[in-house]
């Protein structure tokens, strides 16, 4: 009867545990409360997302002098839905410089360099390098309502 044995010593090593932590490193966007535009995309900083209507797909085509003024919303893992974001609108696309920017609803995410704080939404409705830039609803459409 002592041949039942229940004791394995493999089962002590817990040294897997640490693997959760890297899907947890991805950009998190999330929905915040504007008190001109209602509810808006944000990053985890509270700082305001944007598409720009001249992209097509999924593909963005804000490089260089518009990347300066309108920086990719970029990830280092798959990007995390935060509350109110529907994790089944984020994906990514990946940038000519193989950098991986976080797409919401098929739309790549830009921040606005004017926005200094979490709330400002400067860069709504600016009609800059040939096409406007709105602010998302939580359902991945333009806000299209001017300041």
């Amino acid at each position: 009867m002592a041949a039942c044995g229940g004791s394995s010593p493999s089962t002590a090593a817990a040294s897997p545990s640490p693997s959760p932590s890297p899907a947890a490193t991805g950009t998190k966007i999330a929905v915040a409360s504007n008190a001109k535009l209602g509810s808006i995309l944000v990053d985890d900083k509270g700082m305001t997302v944007y598409l720009f209507v001249a992209d097509t797909g999924k593909e963005s085509t804000c490089y260089t002098s518009c990347a300066a003024i309108w920086p990719p919303v970029l990830t280092d893992g798959a990007p995390q839905a935060g509350t109110g974001a529907d994790a089944s609108l984020l994906g990514t696309t990946t940038r000519t410089d193989g950098k991986i920017e976080v797409t919401y609803a098929g739309h790549p995410l830009y921040y606005f360099i004017q926005d200094k704080a979490a709330g400002d939404a400067k860069g709504q409705a600016i009609n800059g390098f040939g096409a406007l830039w709105w602010v998302m609803s939580p359902s991945g459409a333009a806000i299209q309502i001017k300041p």
